[in-house]
């Protein structure tokens, strides 16, 4: 059976980390919370995304606050990631993977109507045997959309065999929760202080992460 890689998509694949942070300041304001610098907010940053507010917050913010955060929040990231594009070598990576015979897919916490158009402009449904985004409502944990994208994926992947790329502590958790590997990359949410406690394998490139990924499940 083929390795299979399953993609993050934001601070991943796509490197939005500028859109994030500016949309992340217009929630911010919101609730009188200061702007941040982007080294600040991927120091502080965390999954679920309610805990995070909860923190800058000194409390758990109520649901009509957290509706406008929400919504705040997508309103101008929805500005500000149109001129956003891929990280570096990721468009040649993603086809020279599956040029070598493996799988992939791309799973992401990112609306799913939204998420698929975006992954077609940058040319790249293609090269995936899924493309699946967040269905229900935001700020919750990637672990079930994880268990959903493998049985979508069926026999043909085997989670012993999957590695998870994504930058986020939240991404590794979801691959050990179903017996697959997580590499974590550096350049997007979360710094590698954040990361390297999860216990797997940081890296600072997405090429070092695909080479890991083939050592790791090949």
């Amino acid at each position: 059976m083929r390795t299979h890689i399953v993609w993050d998509w934001n601070g991943t694949l796509f490197h939005d980390m500028e859109a994030v942070l500016g949309a992340s300041n217009a929630a911010f304001a919101t609730i009188g919370v200061g702007p941040m610098s982007l080294q600040e907010y991927r120091e502080q940053y965390e999954i679920p995304i309610p805990r995070f507010y909860q923190r800058l917050l000194g409390r758990e913010p109520s649901r009509e606050e957290w509706l406008e955060l929400d919504d705040a929040f997508h309103q101008r990231y929805r500005e500000l990631s149109a001129s956003c594009g891929l990280t570096e070598g990721a468009r040649e990576l993603v086809a020279d993977w599956q040029a070598a015979g493996h799988s992939q897919s791309l799973l992401s916490m990112y609306v799913h109507e939204n998420l698929v158009p975006l992954v077609e402009t940058f040319g790249l449904t293609g090269h995936f045997l899924r493309v699946d985004g967040r269905s229900g409502p935001a700020g919750g944990q990637k672990a079930e959309h994880l268990v959903r994208h493998l049985a979508a994926l069926g026999e043909e992947v085997d989670p012993a065999r999957t590695v998870l790329i994504g930058d986020a502590a939240d991404d590794a958790l979801a691959a050990l929760s179903v017996g697959a590997h997580a590499v974590l990359y550096t350049g997007g949410s979360h710094t590698r202080e954040k990361l390297e406690p999860v216990g797997v394998p940081v890296v600072d490139t997405l090429a070092e992460a695909v080479e890991l990924a083939g050592r790791i499940a090949g």
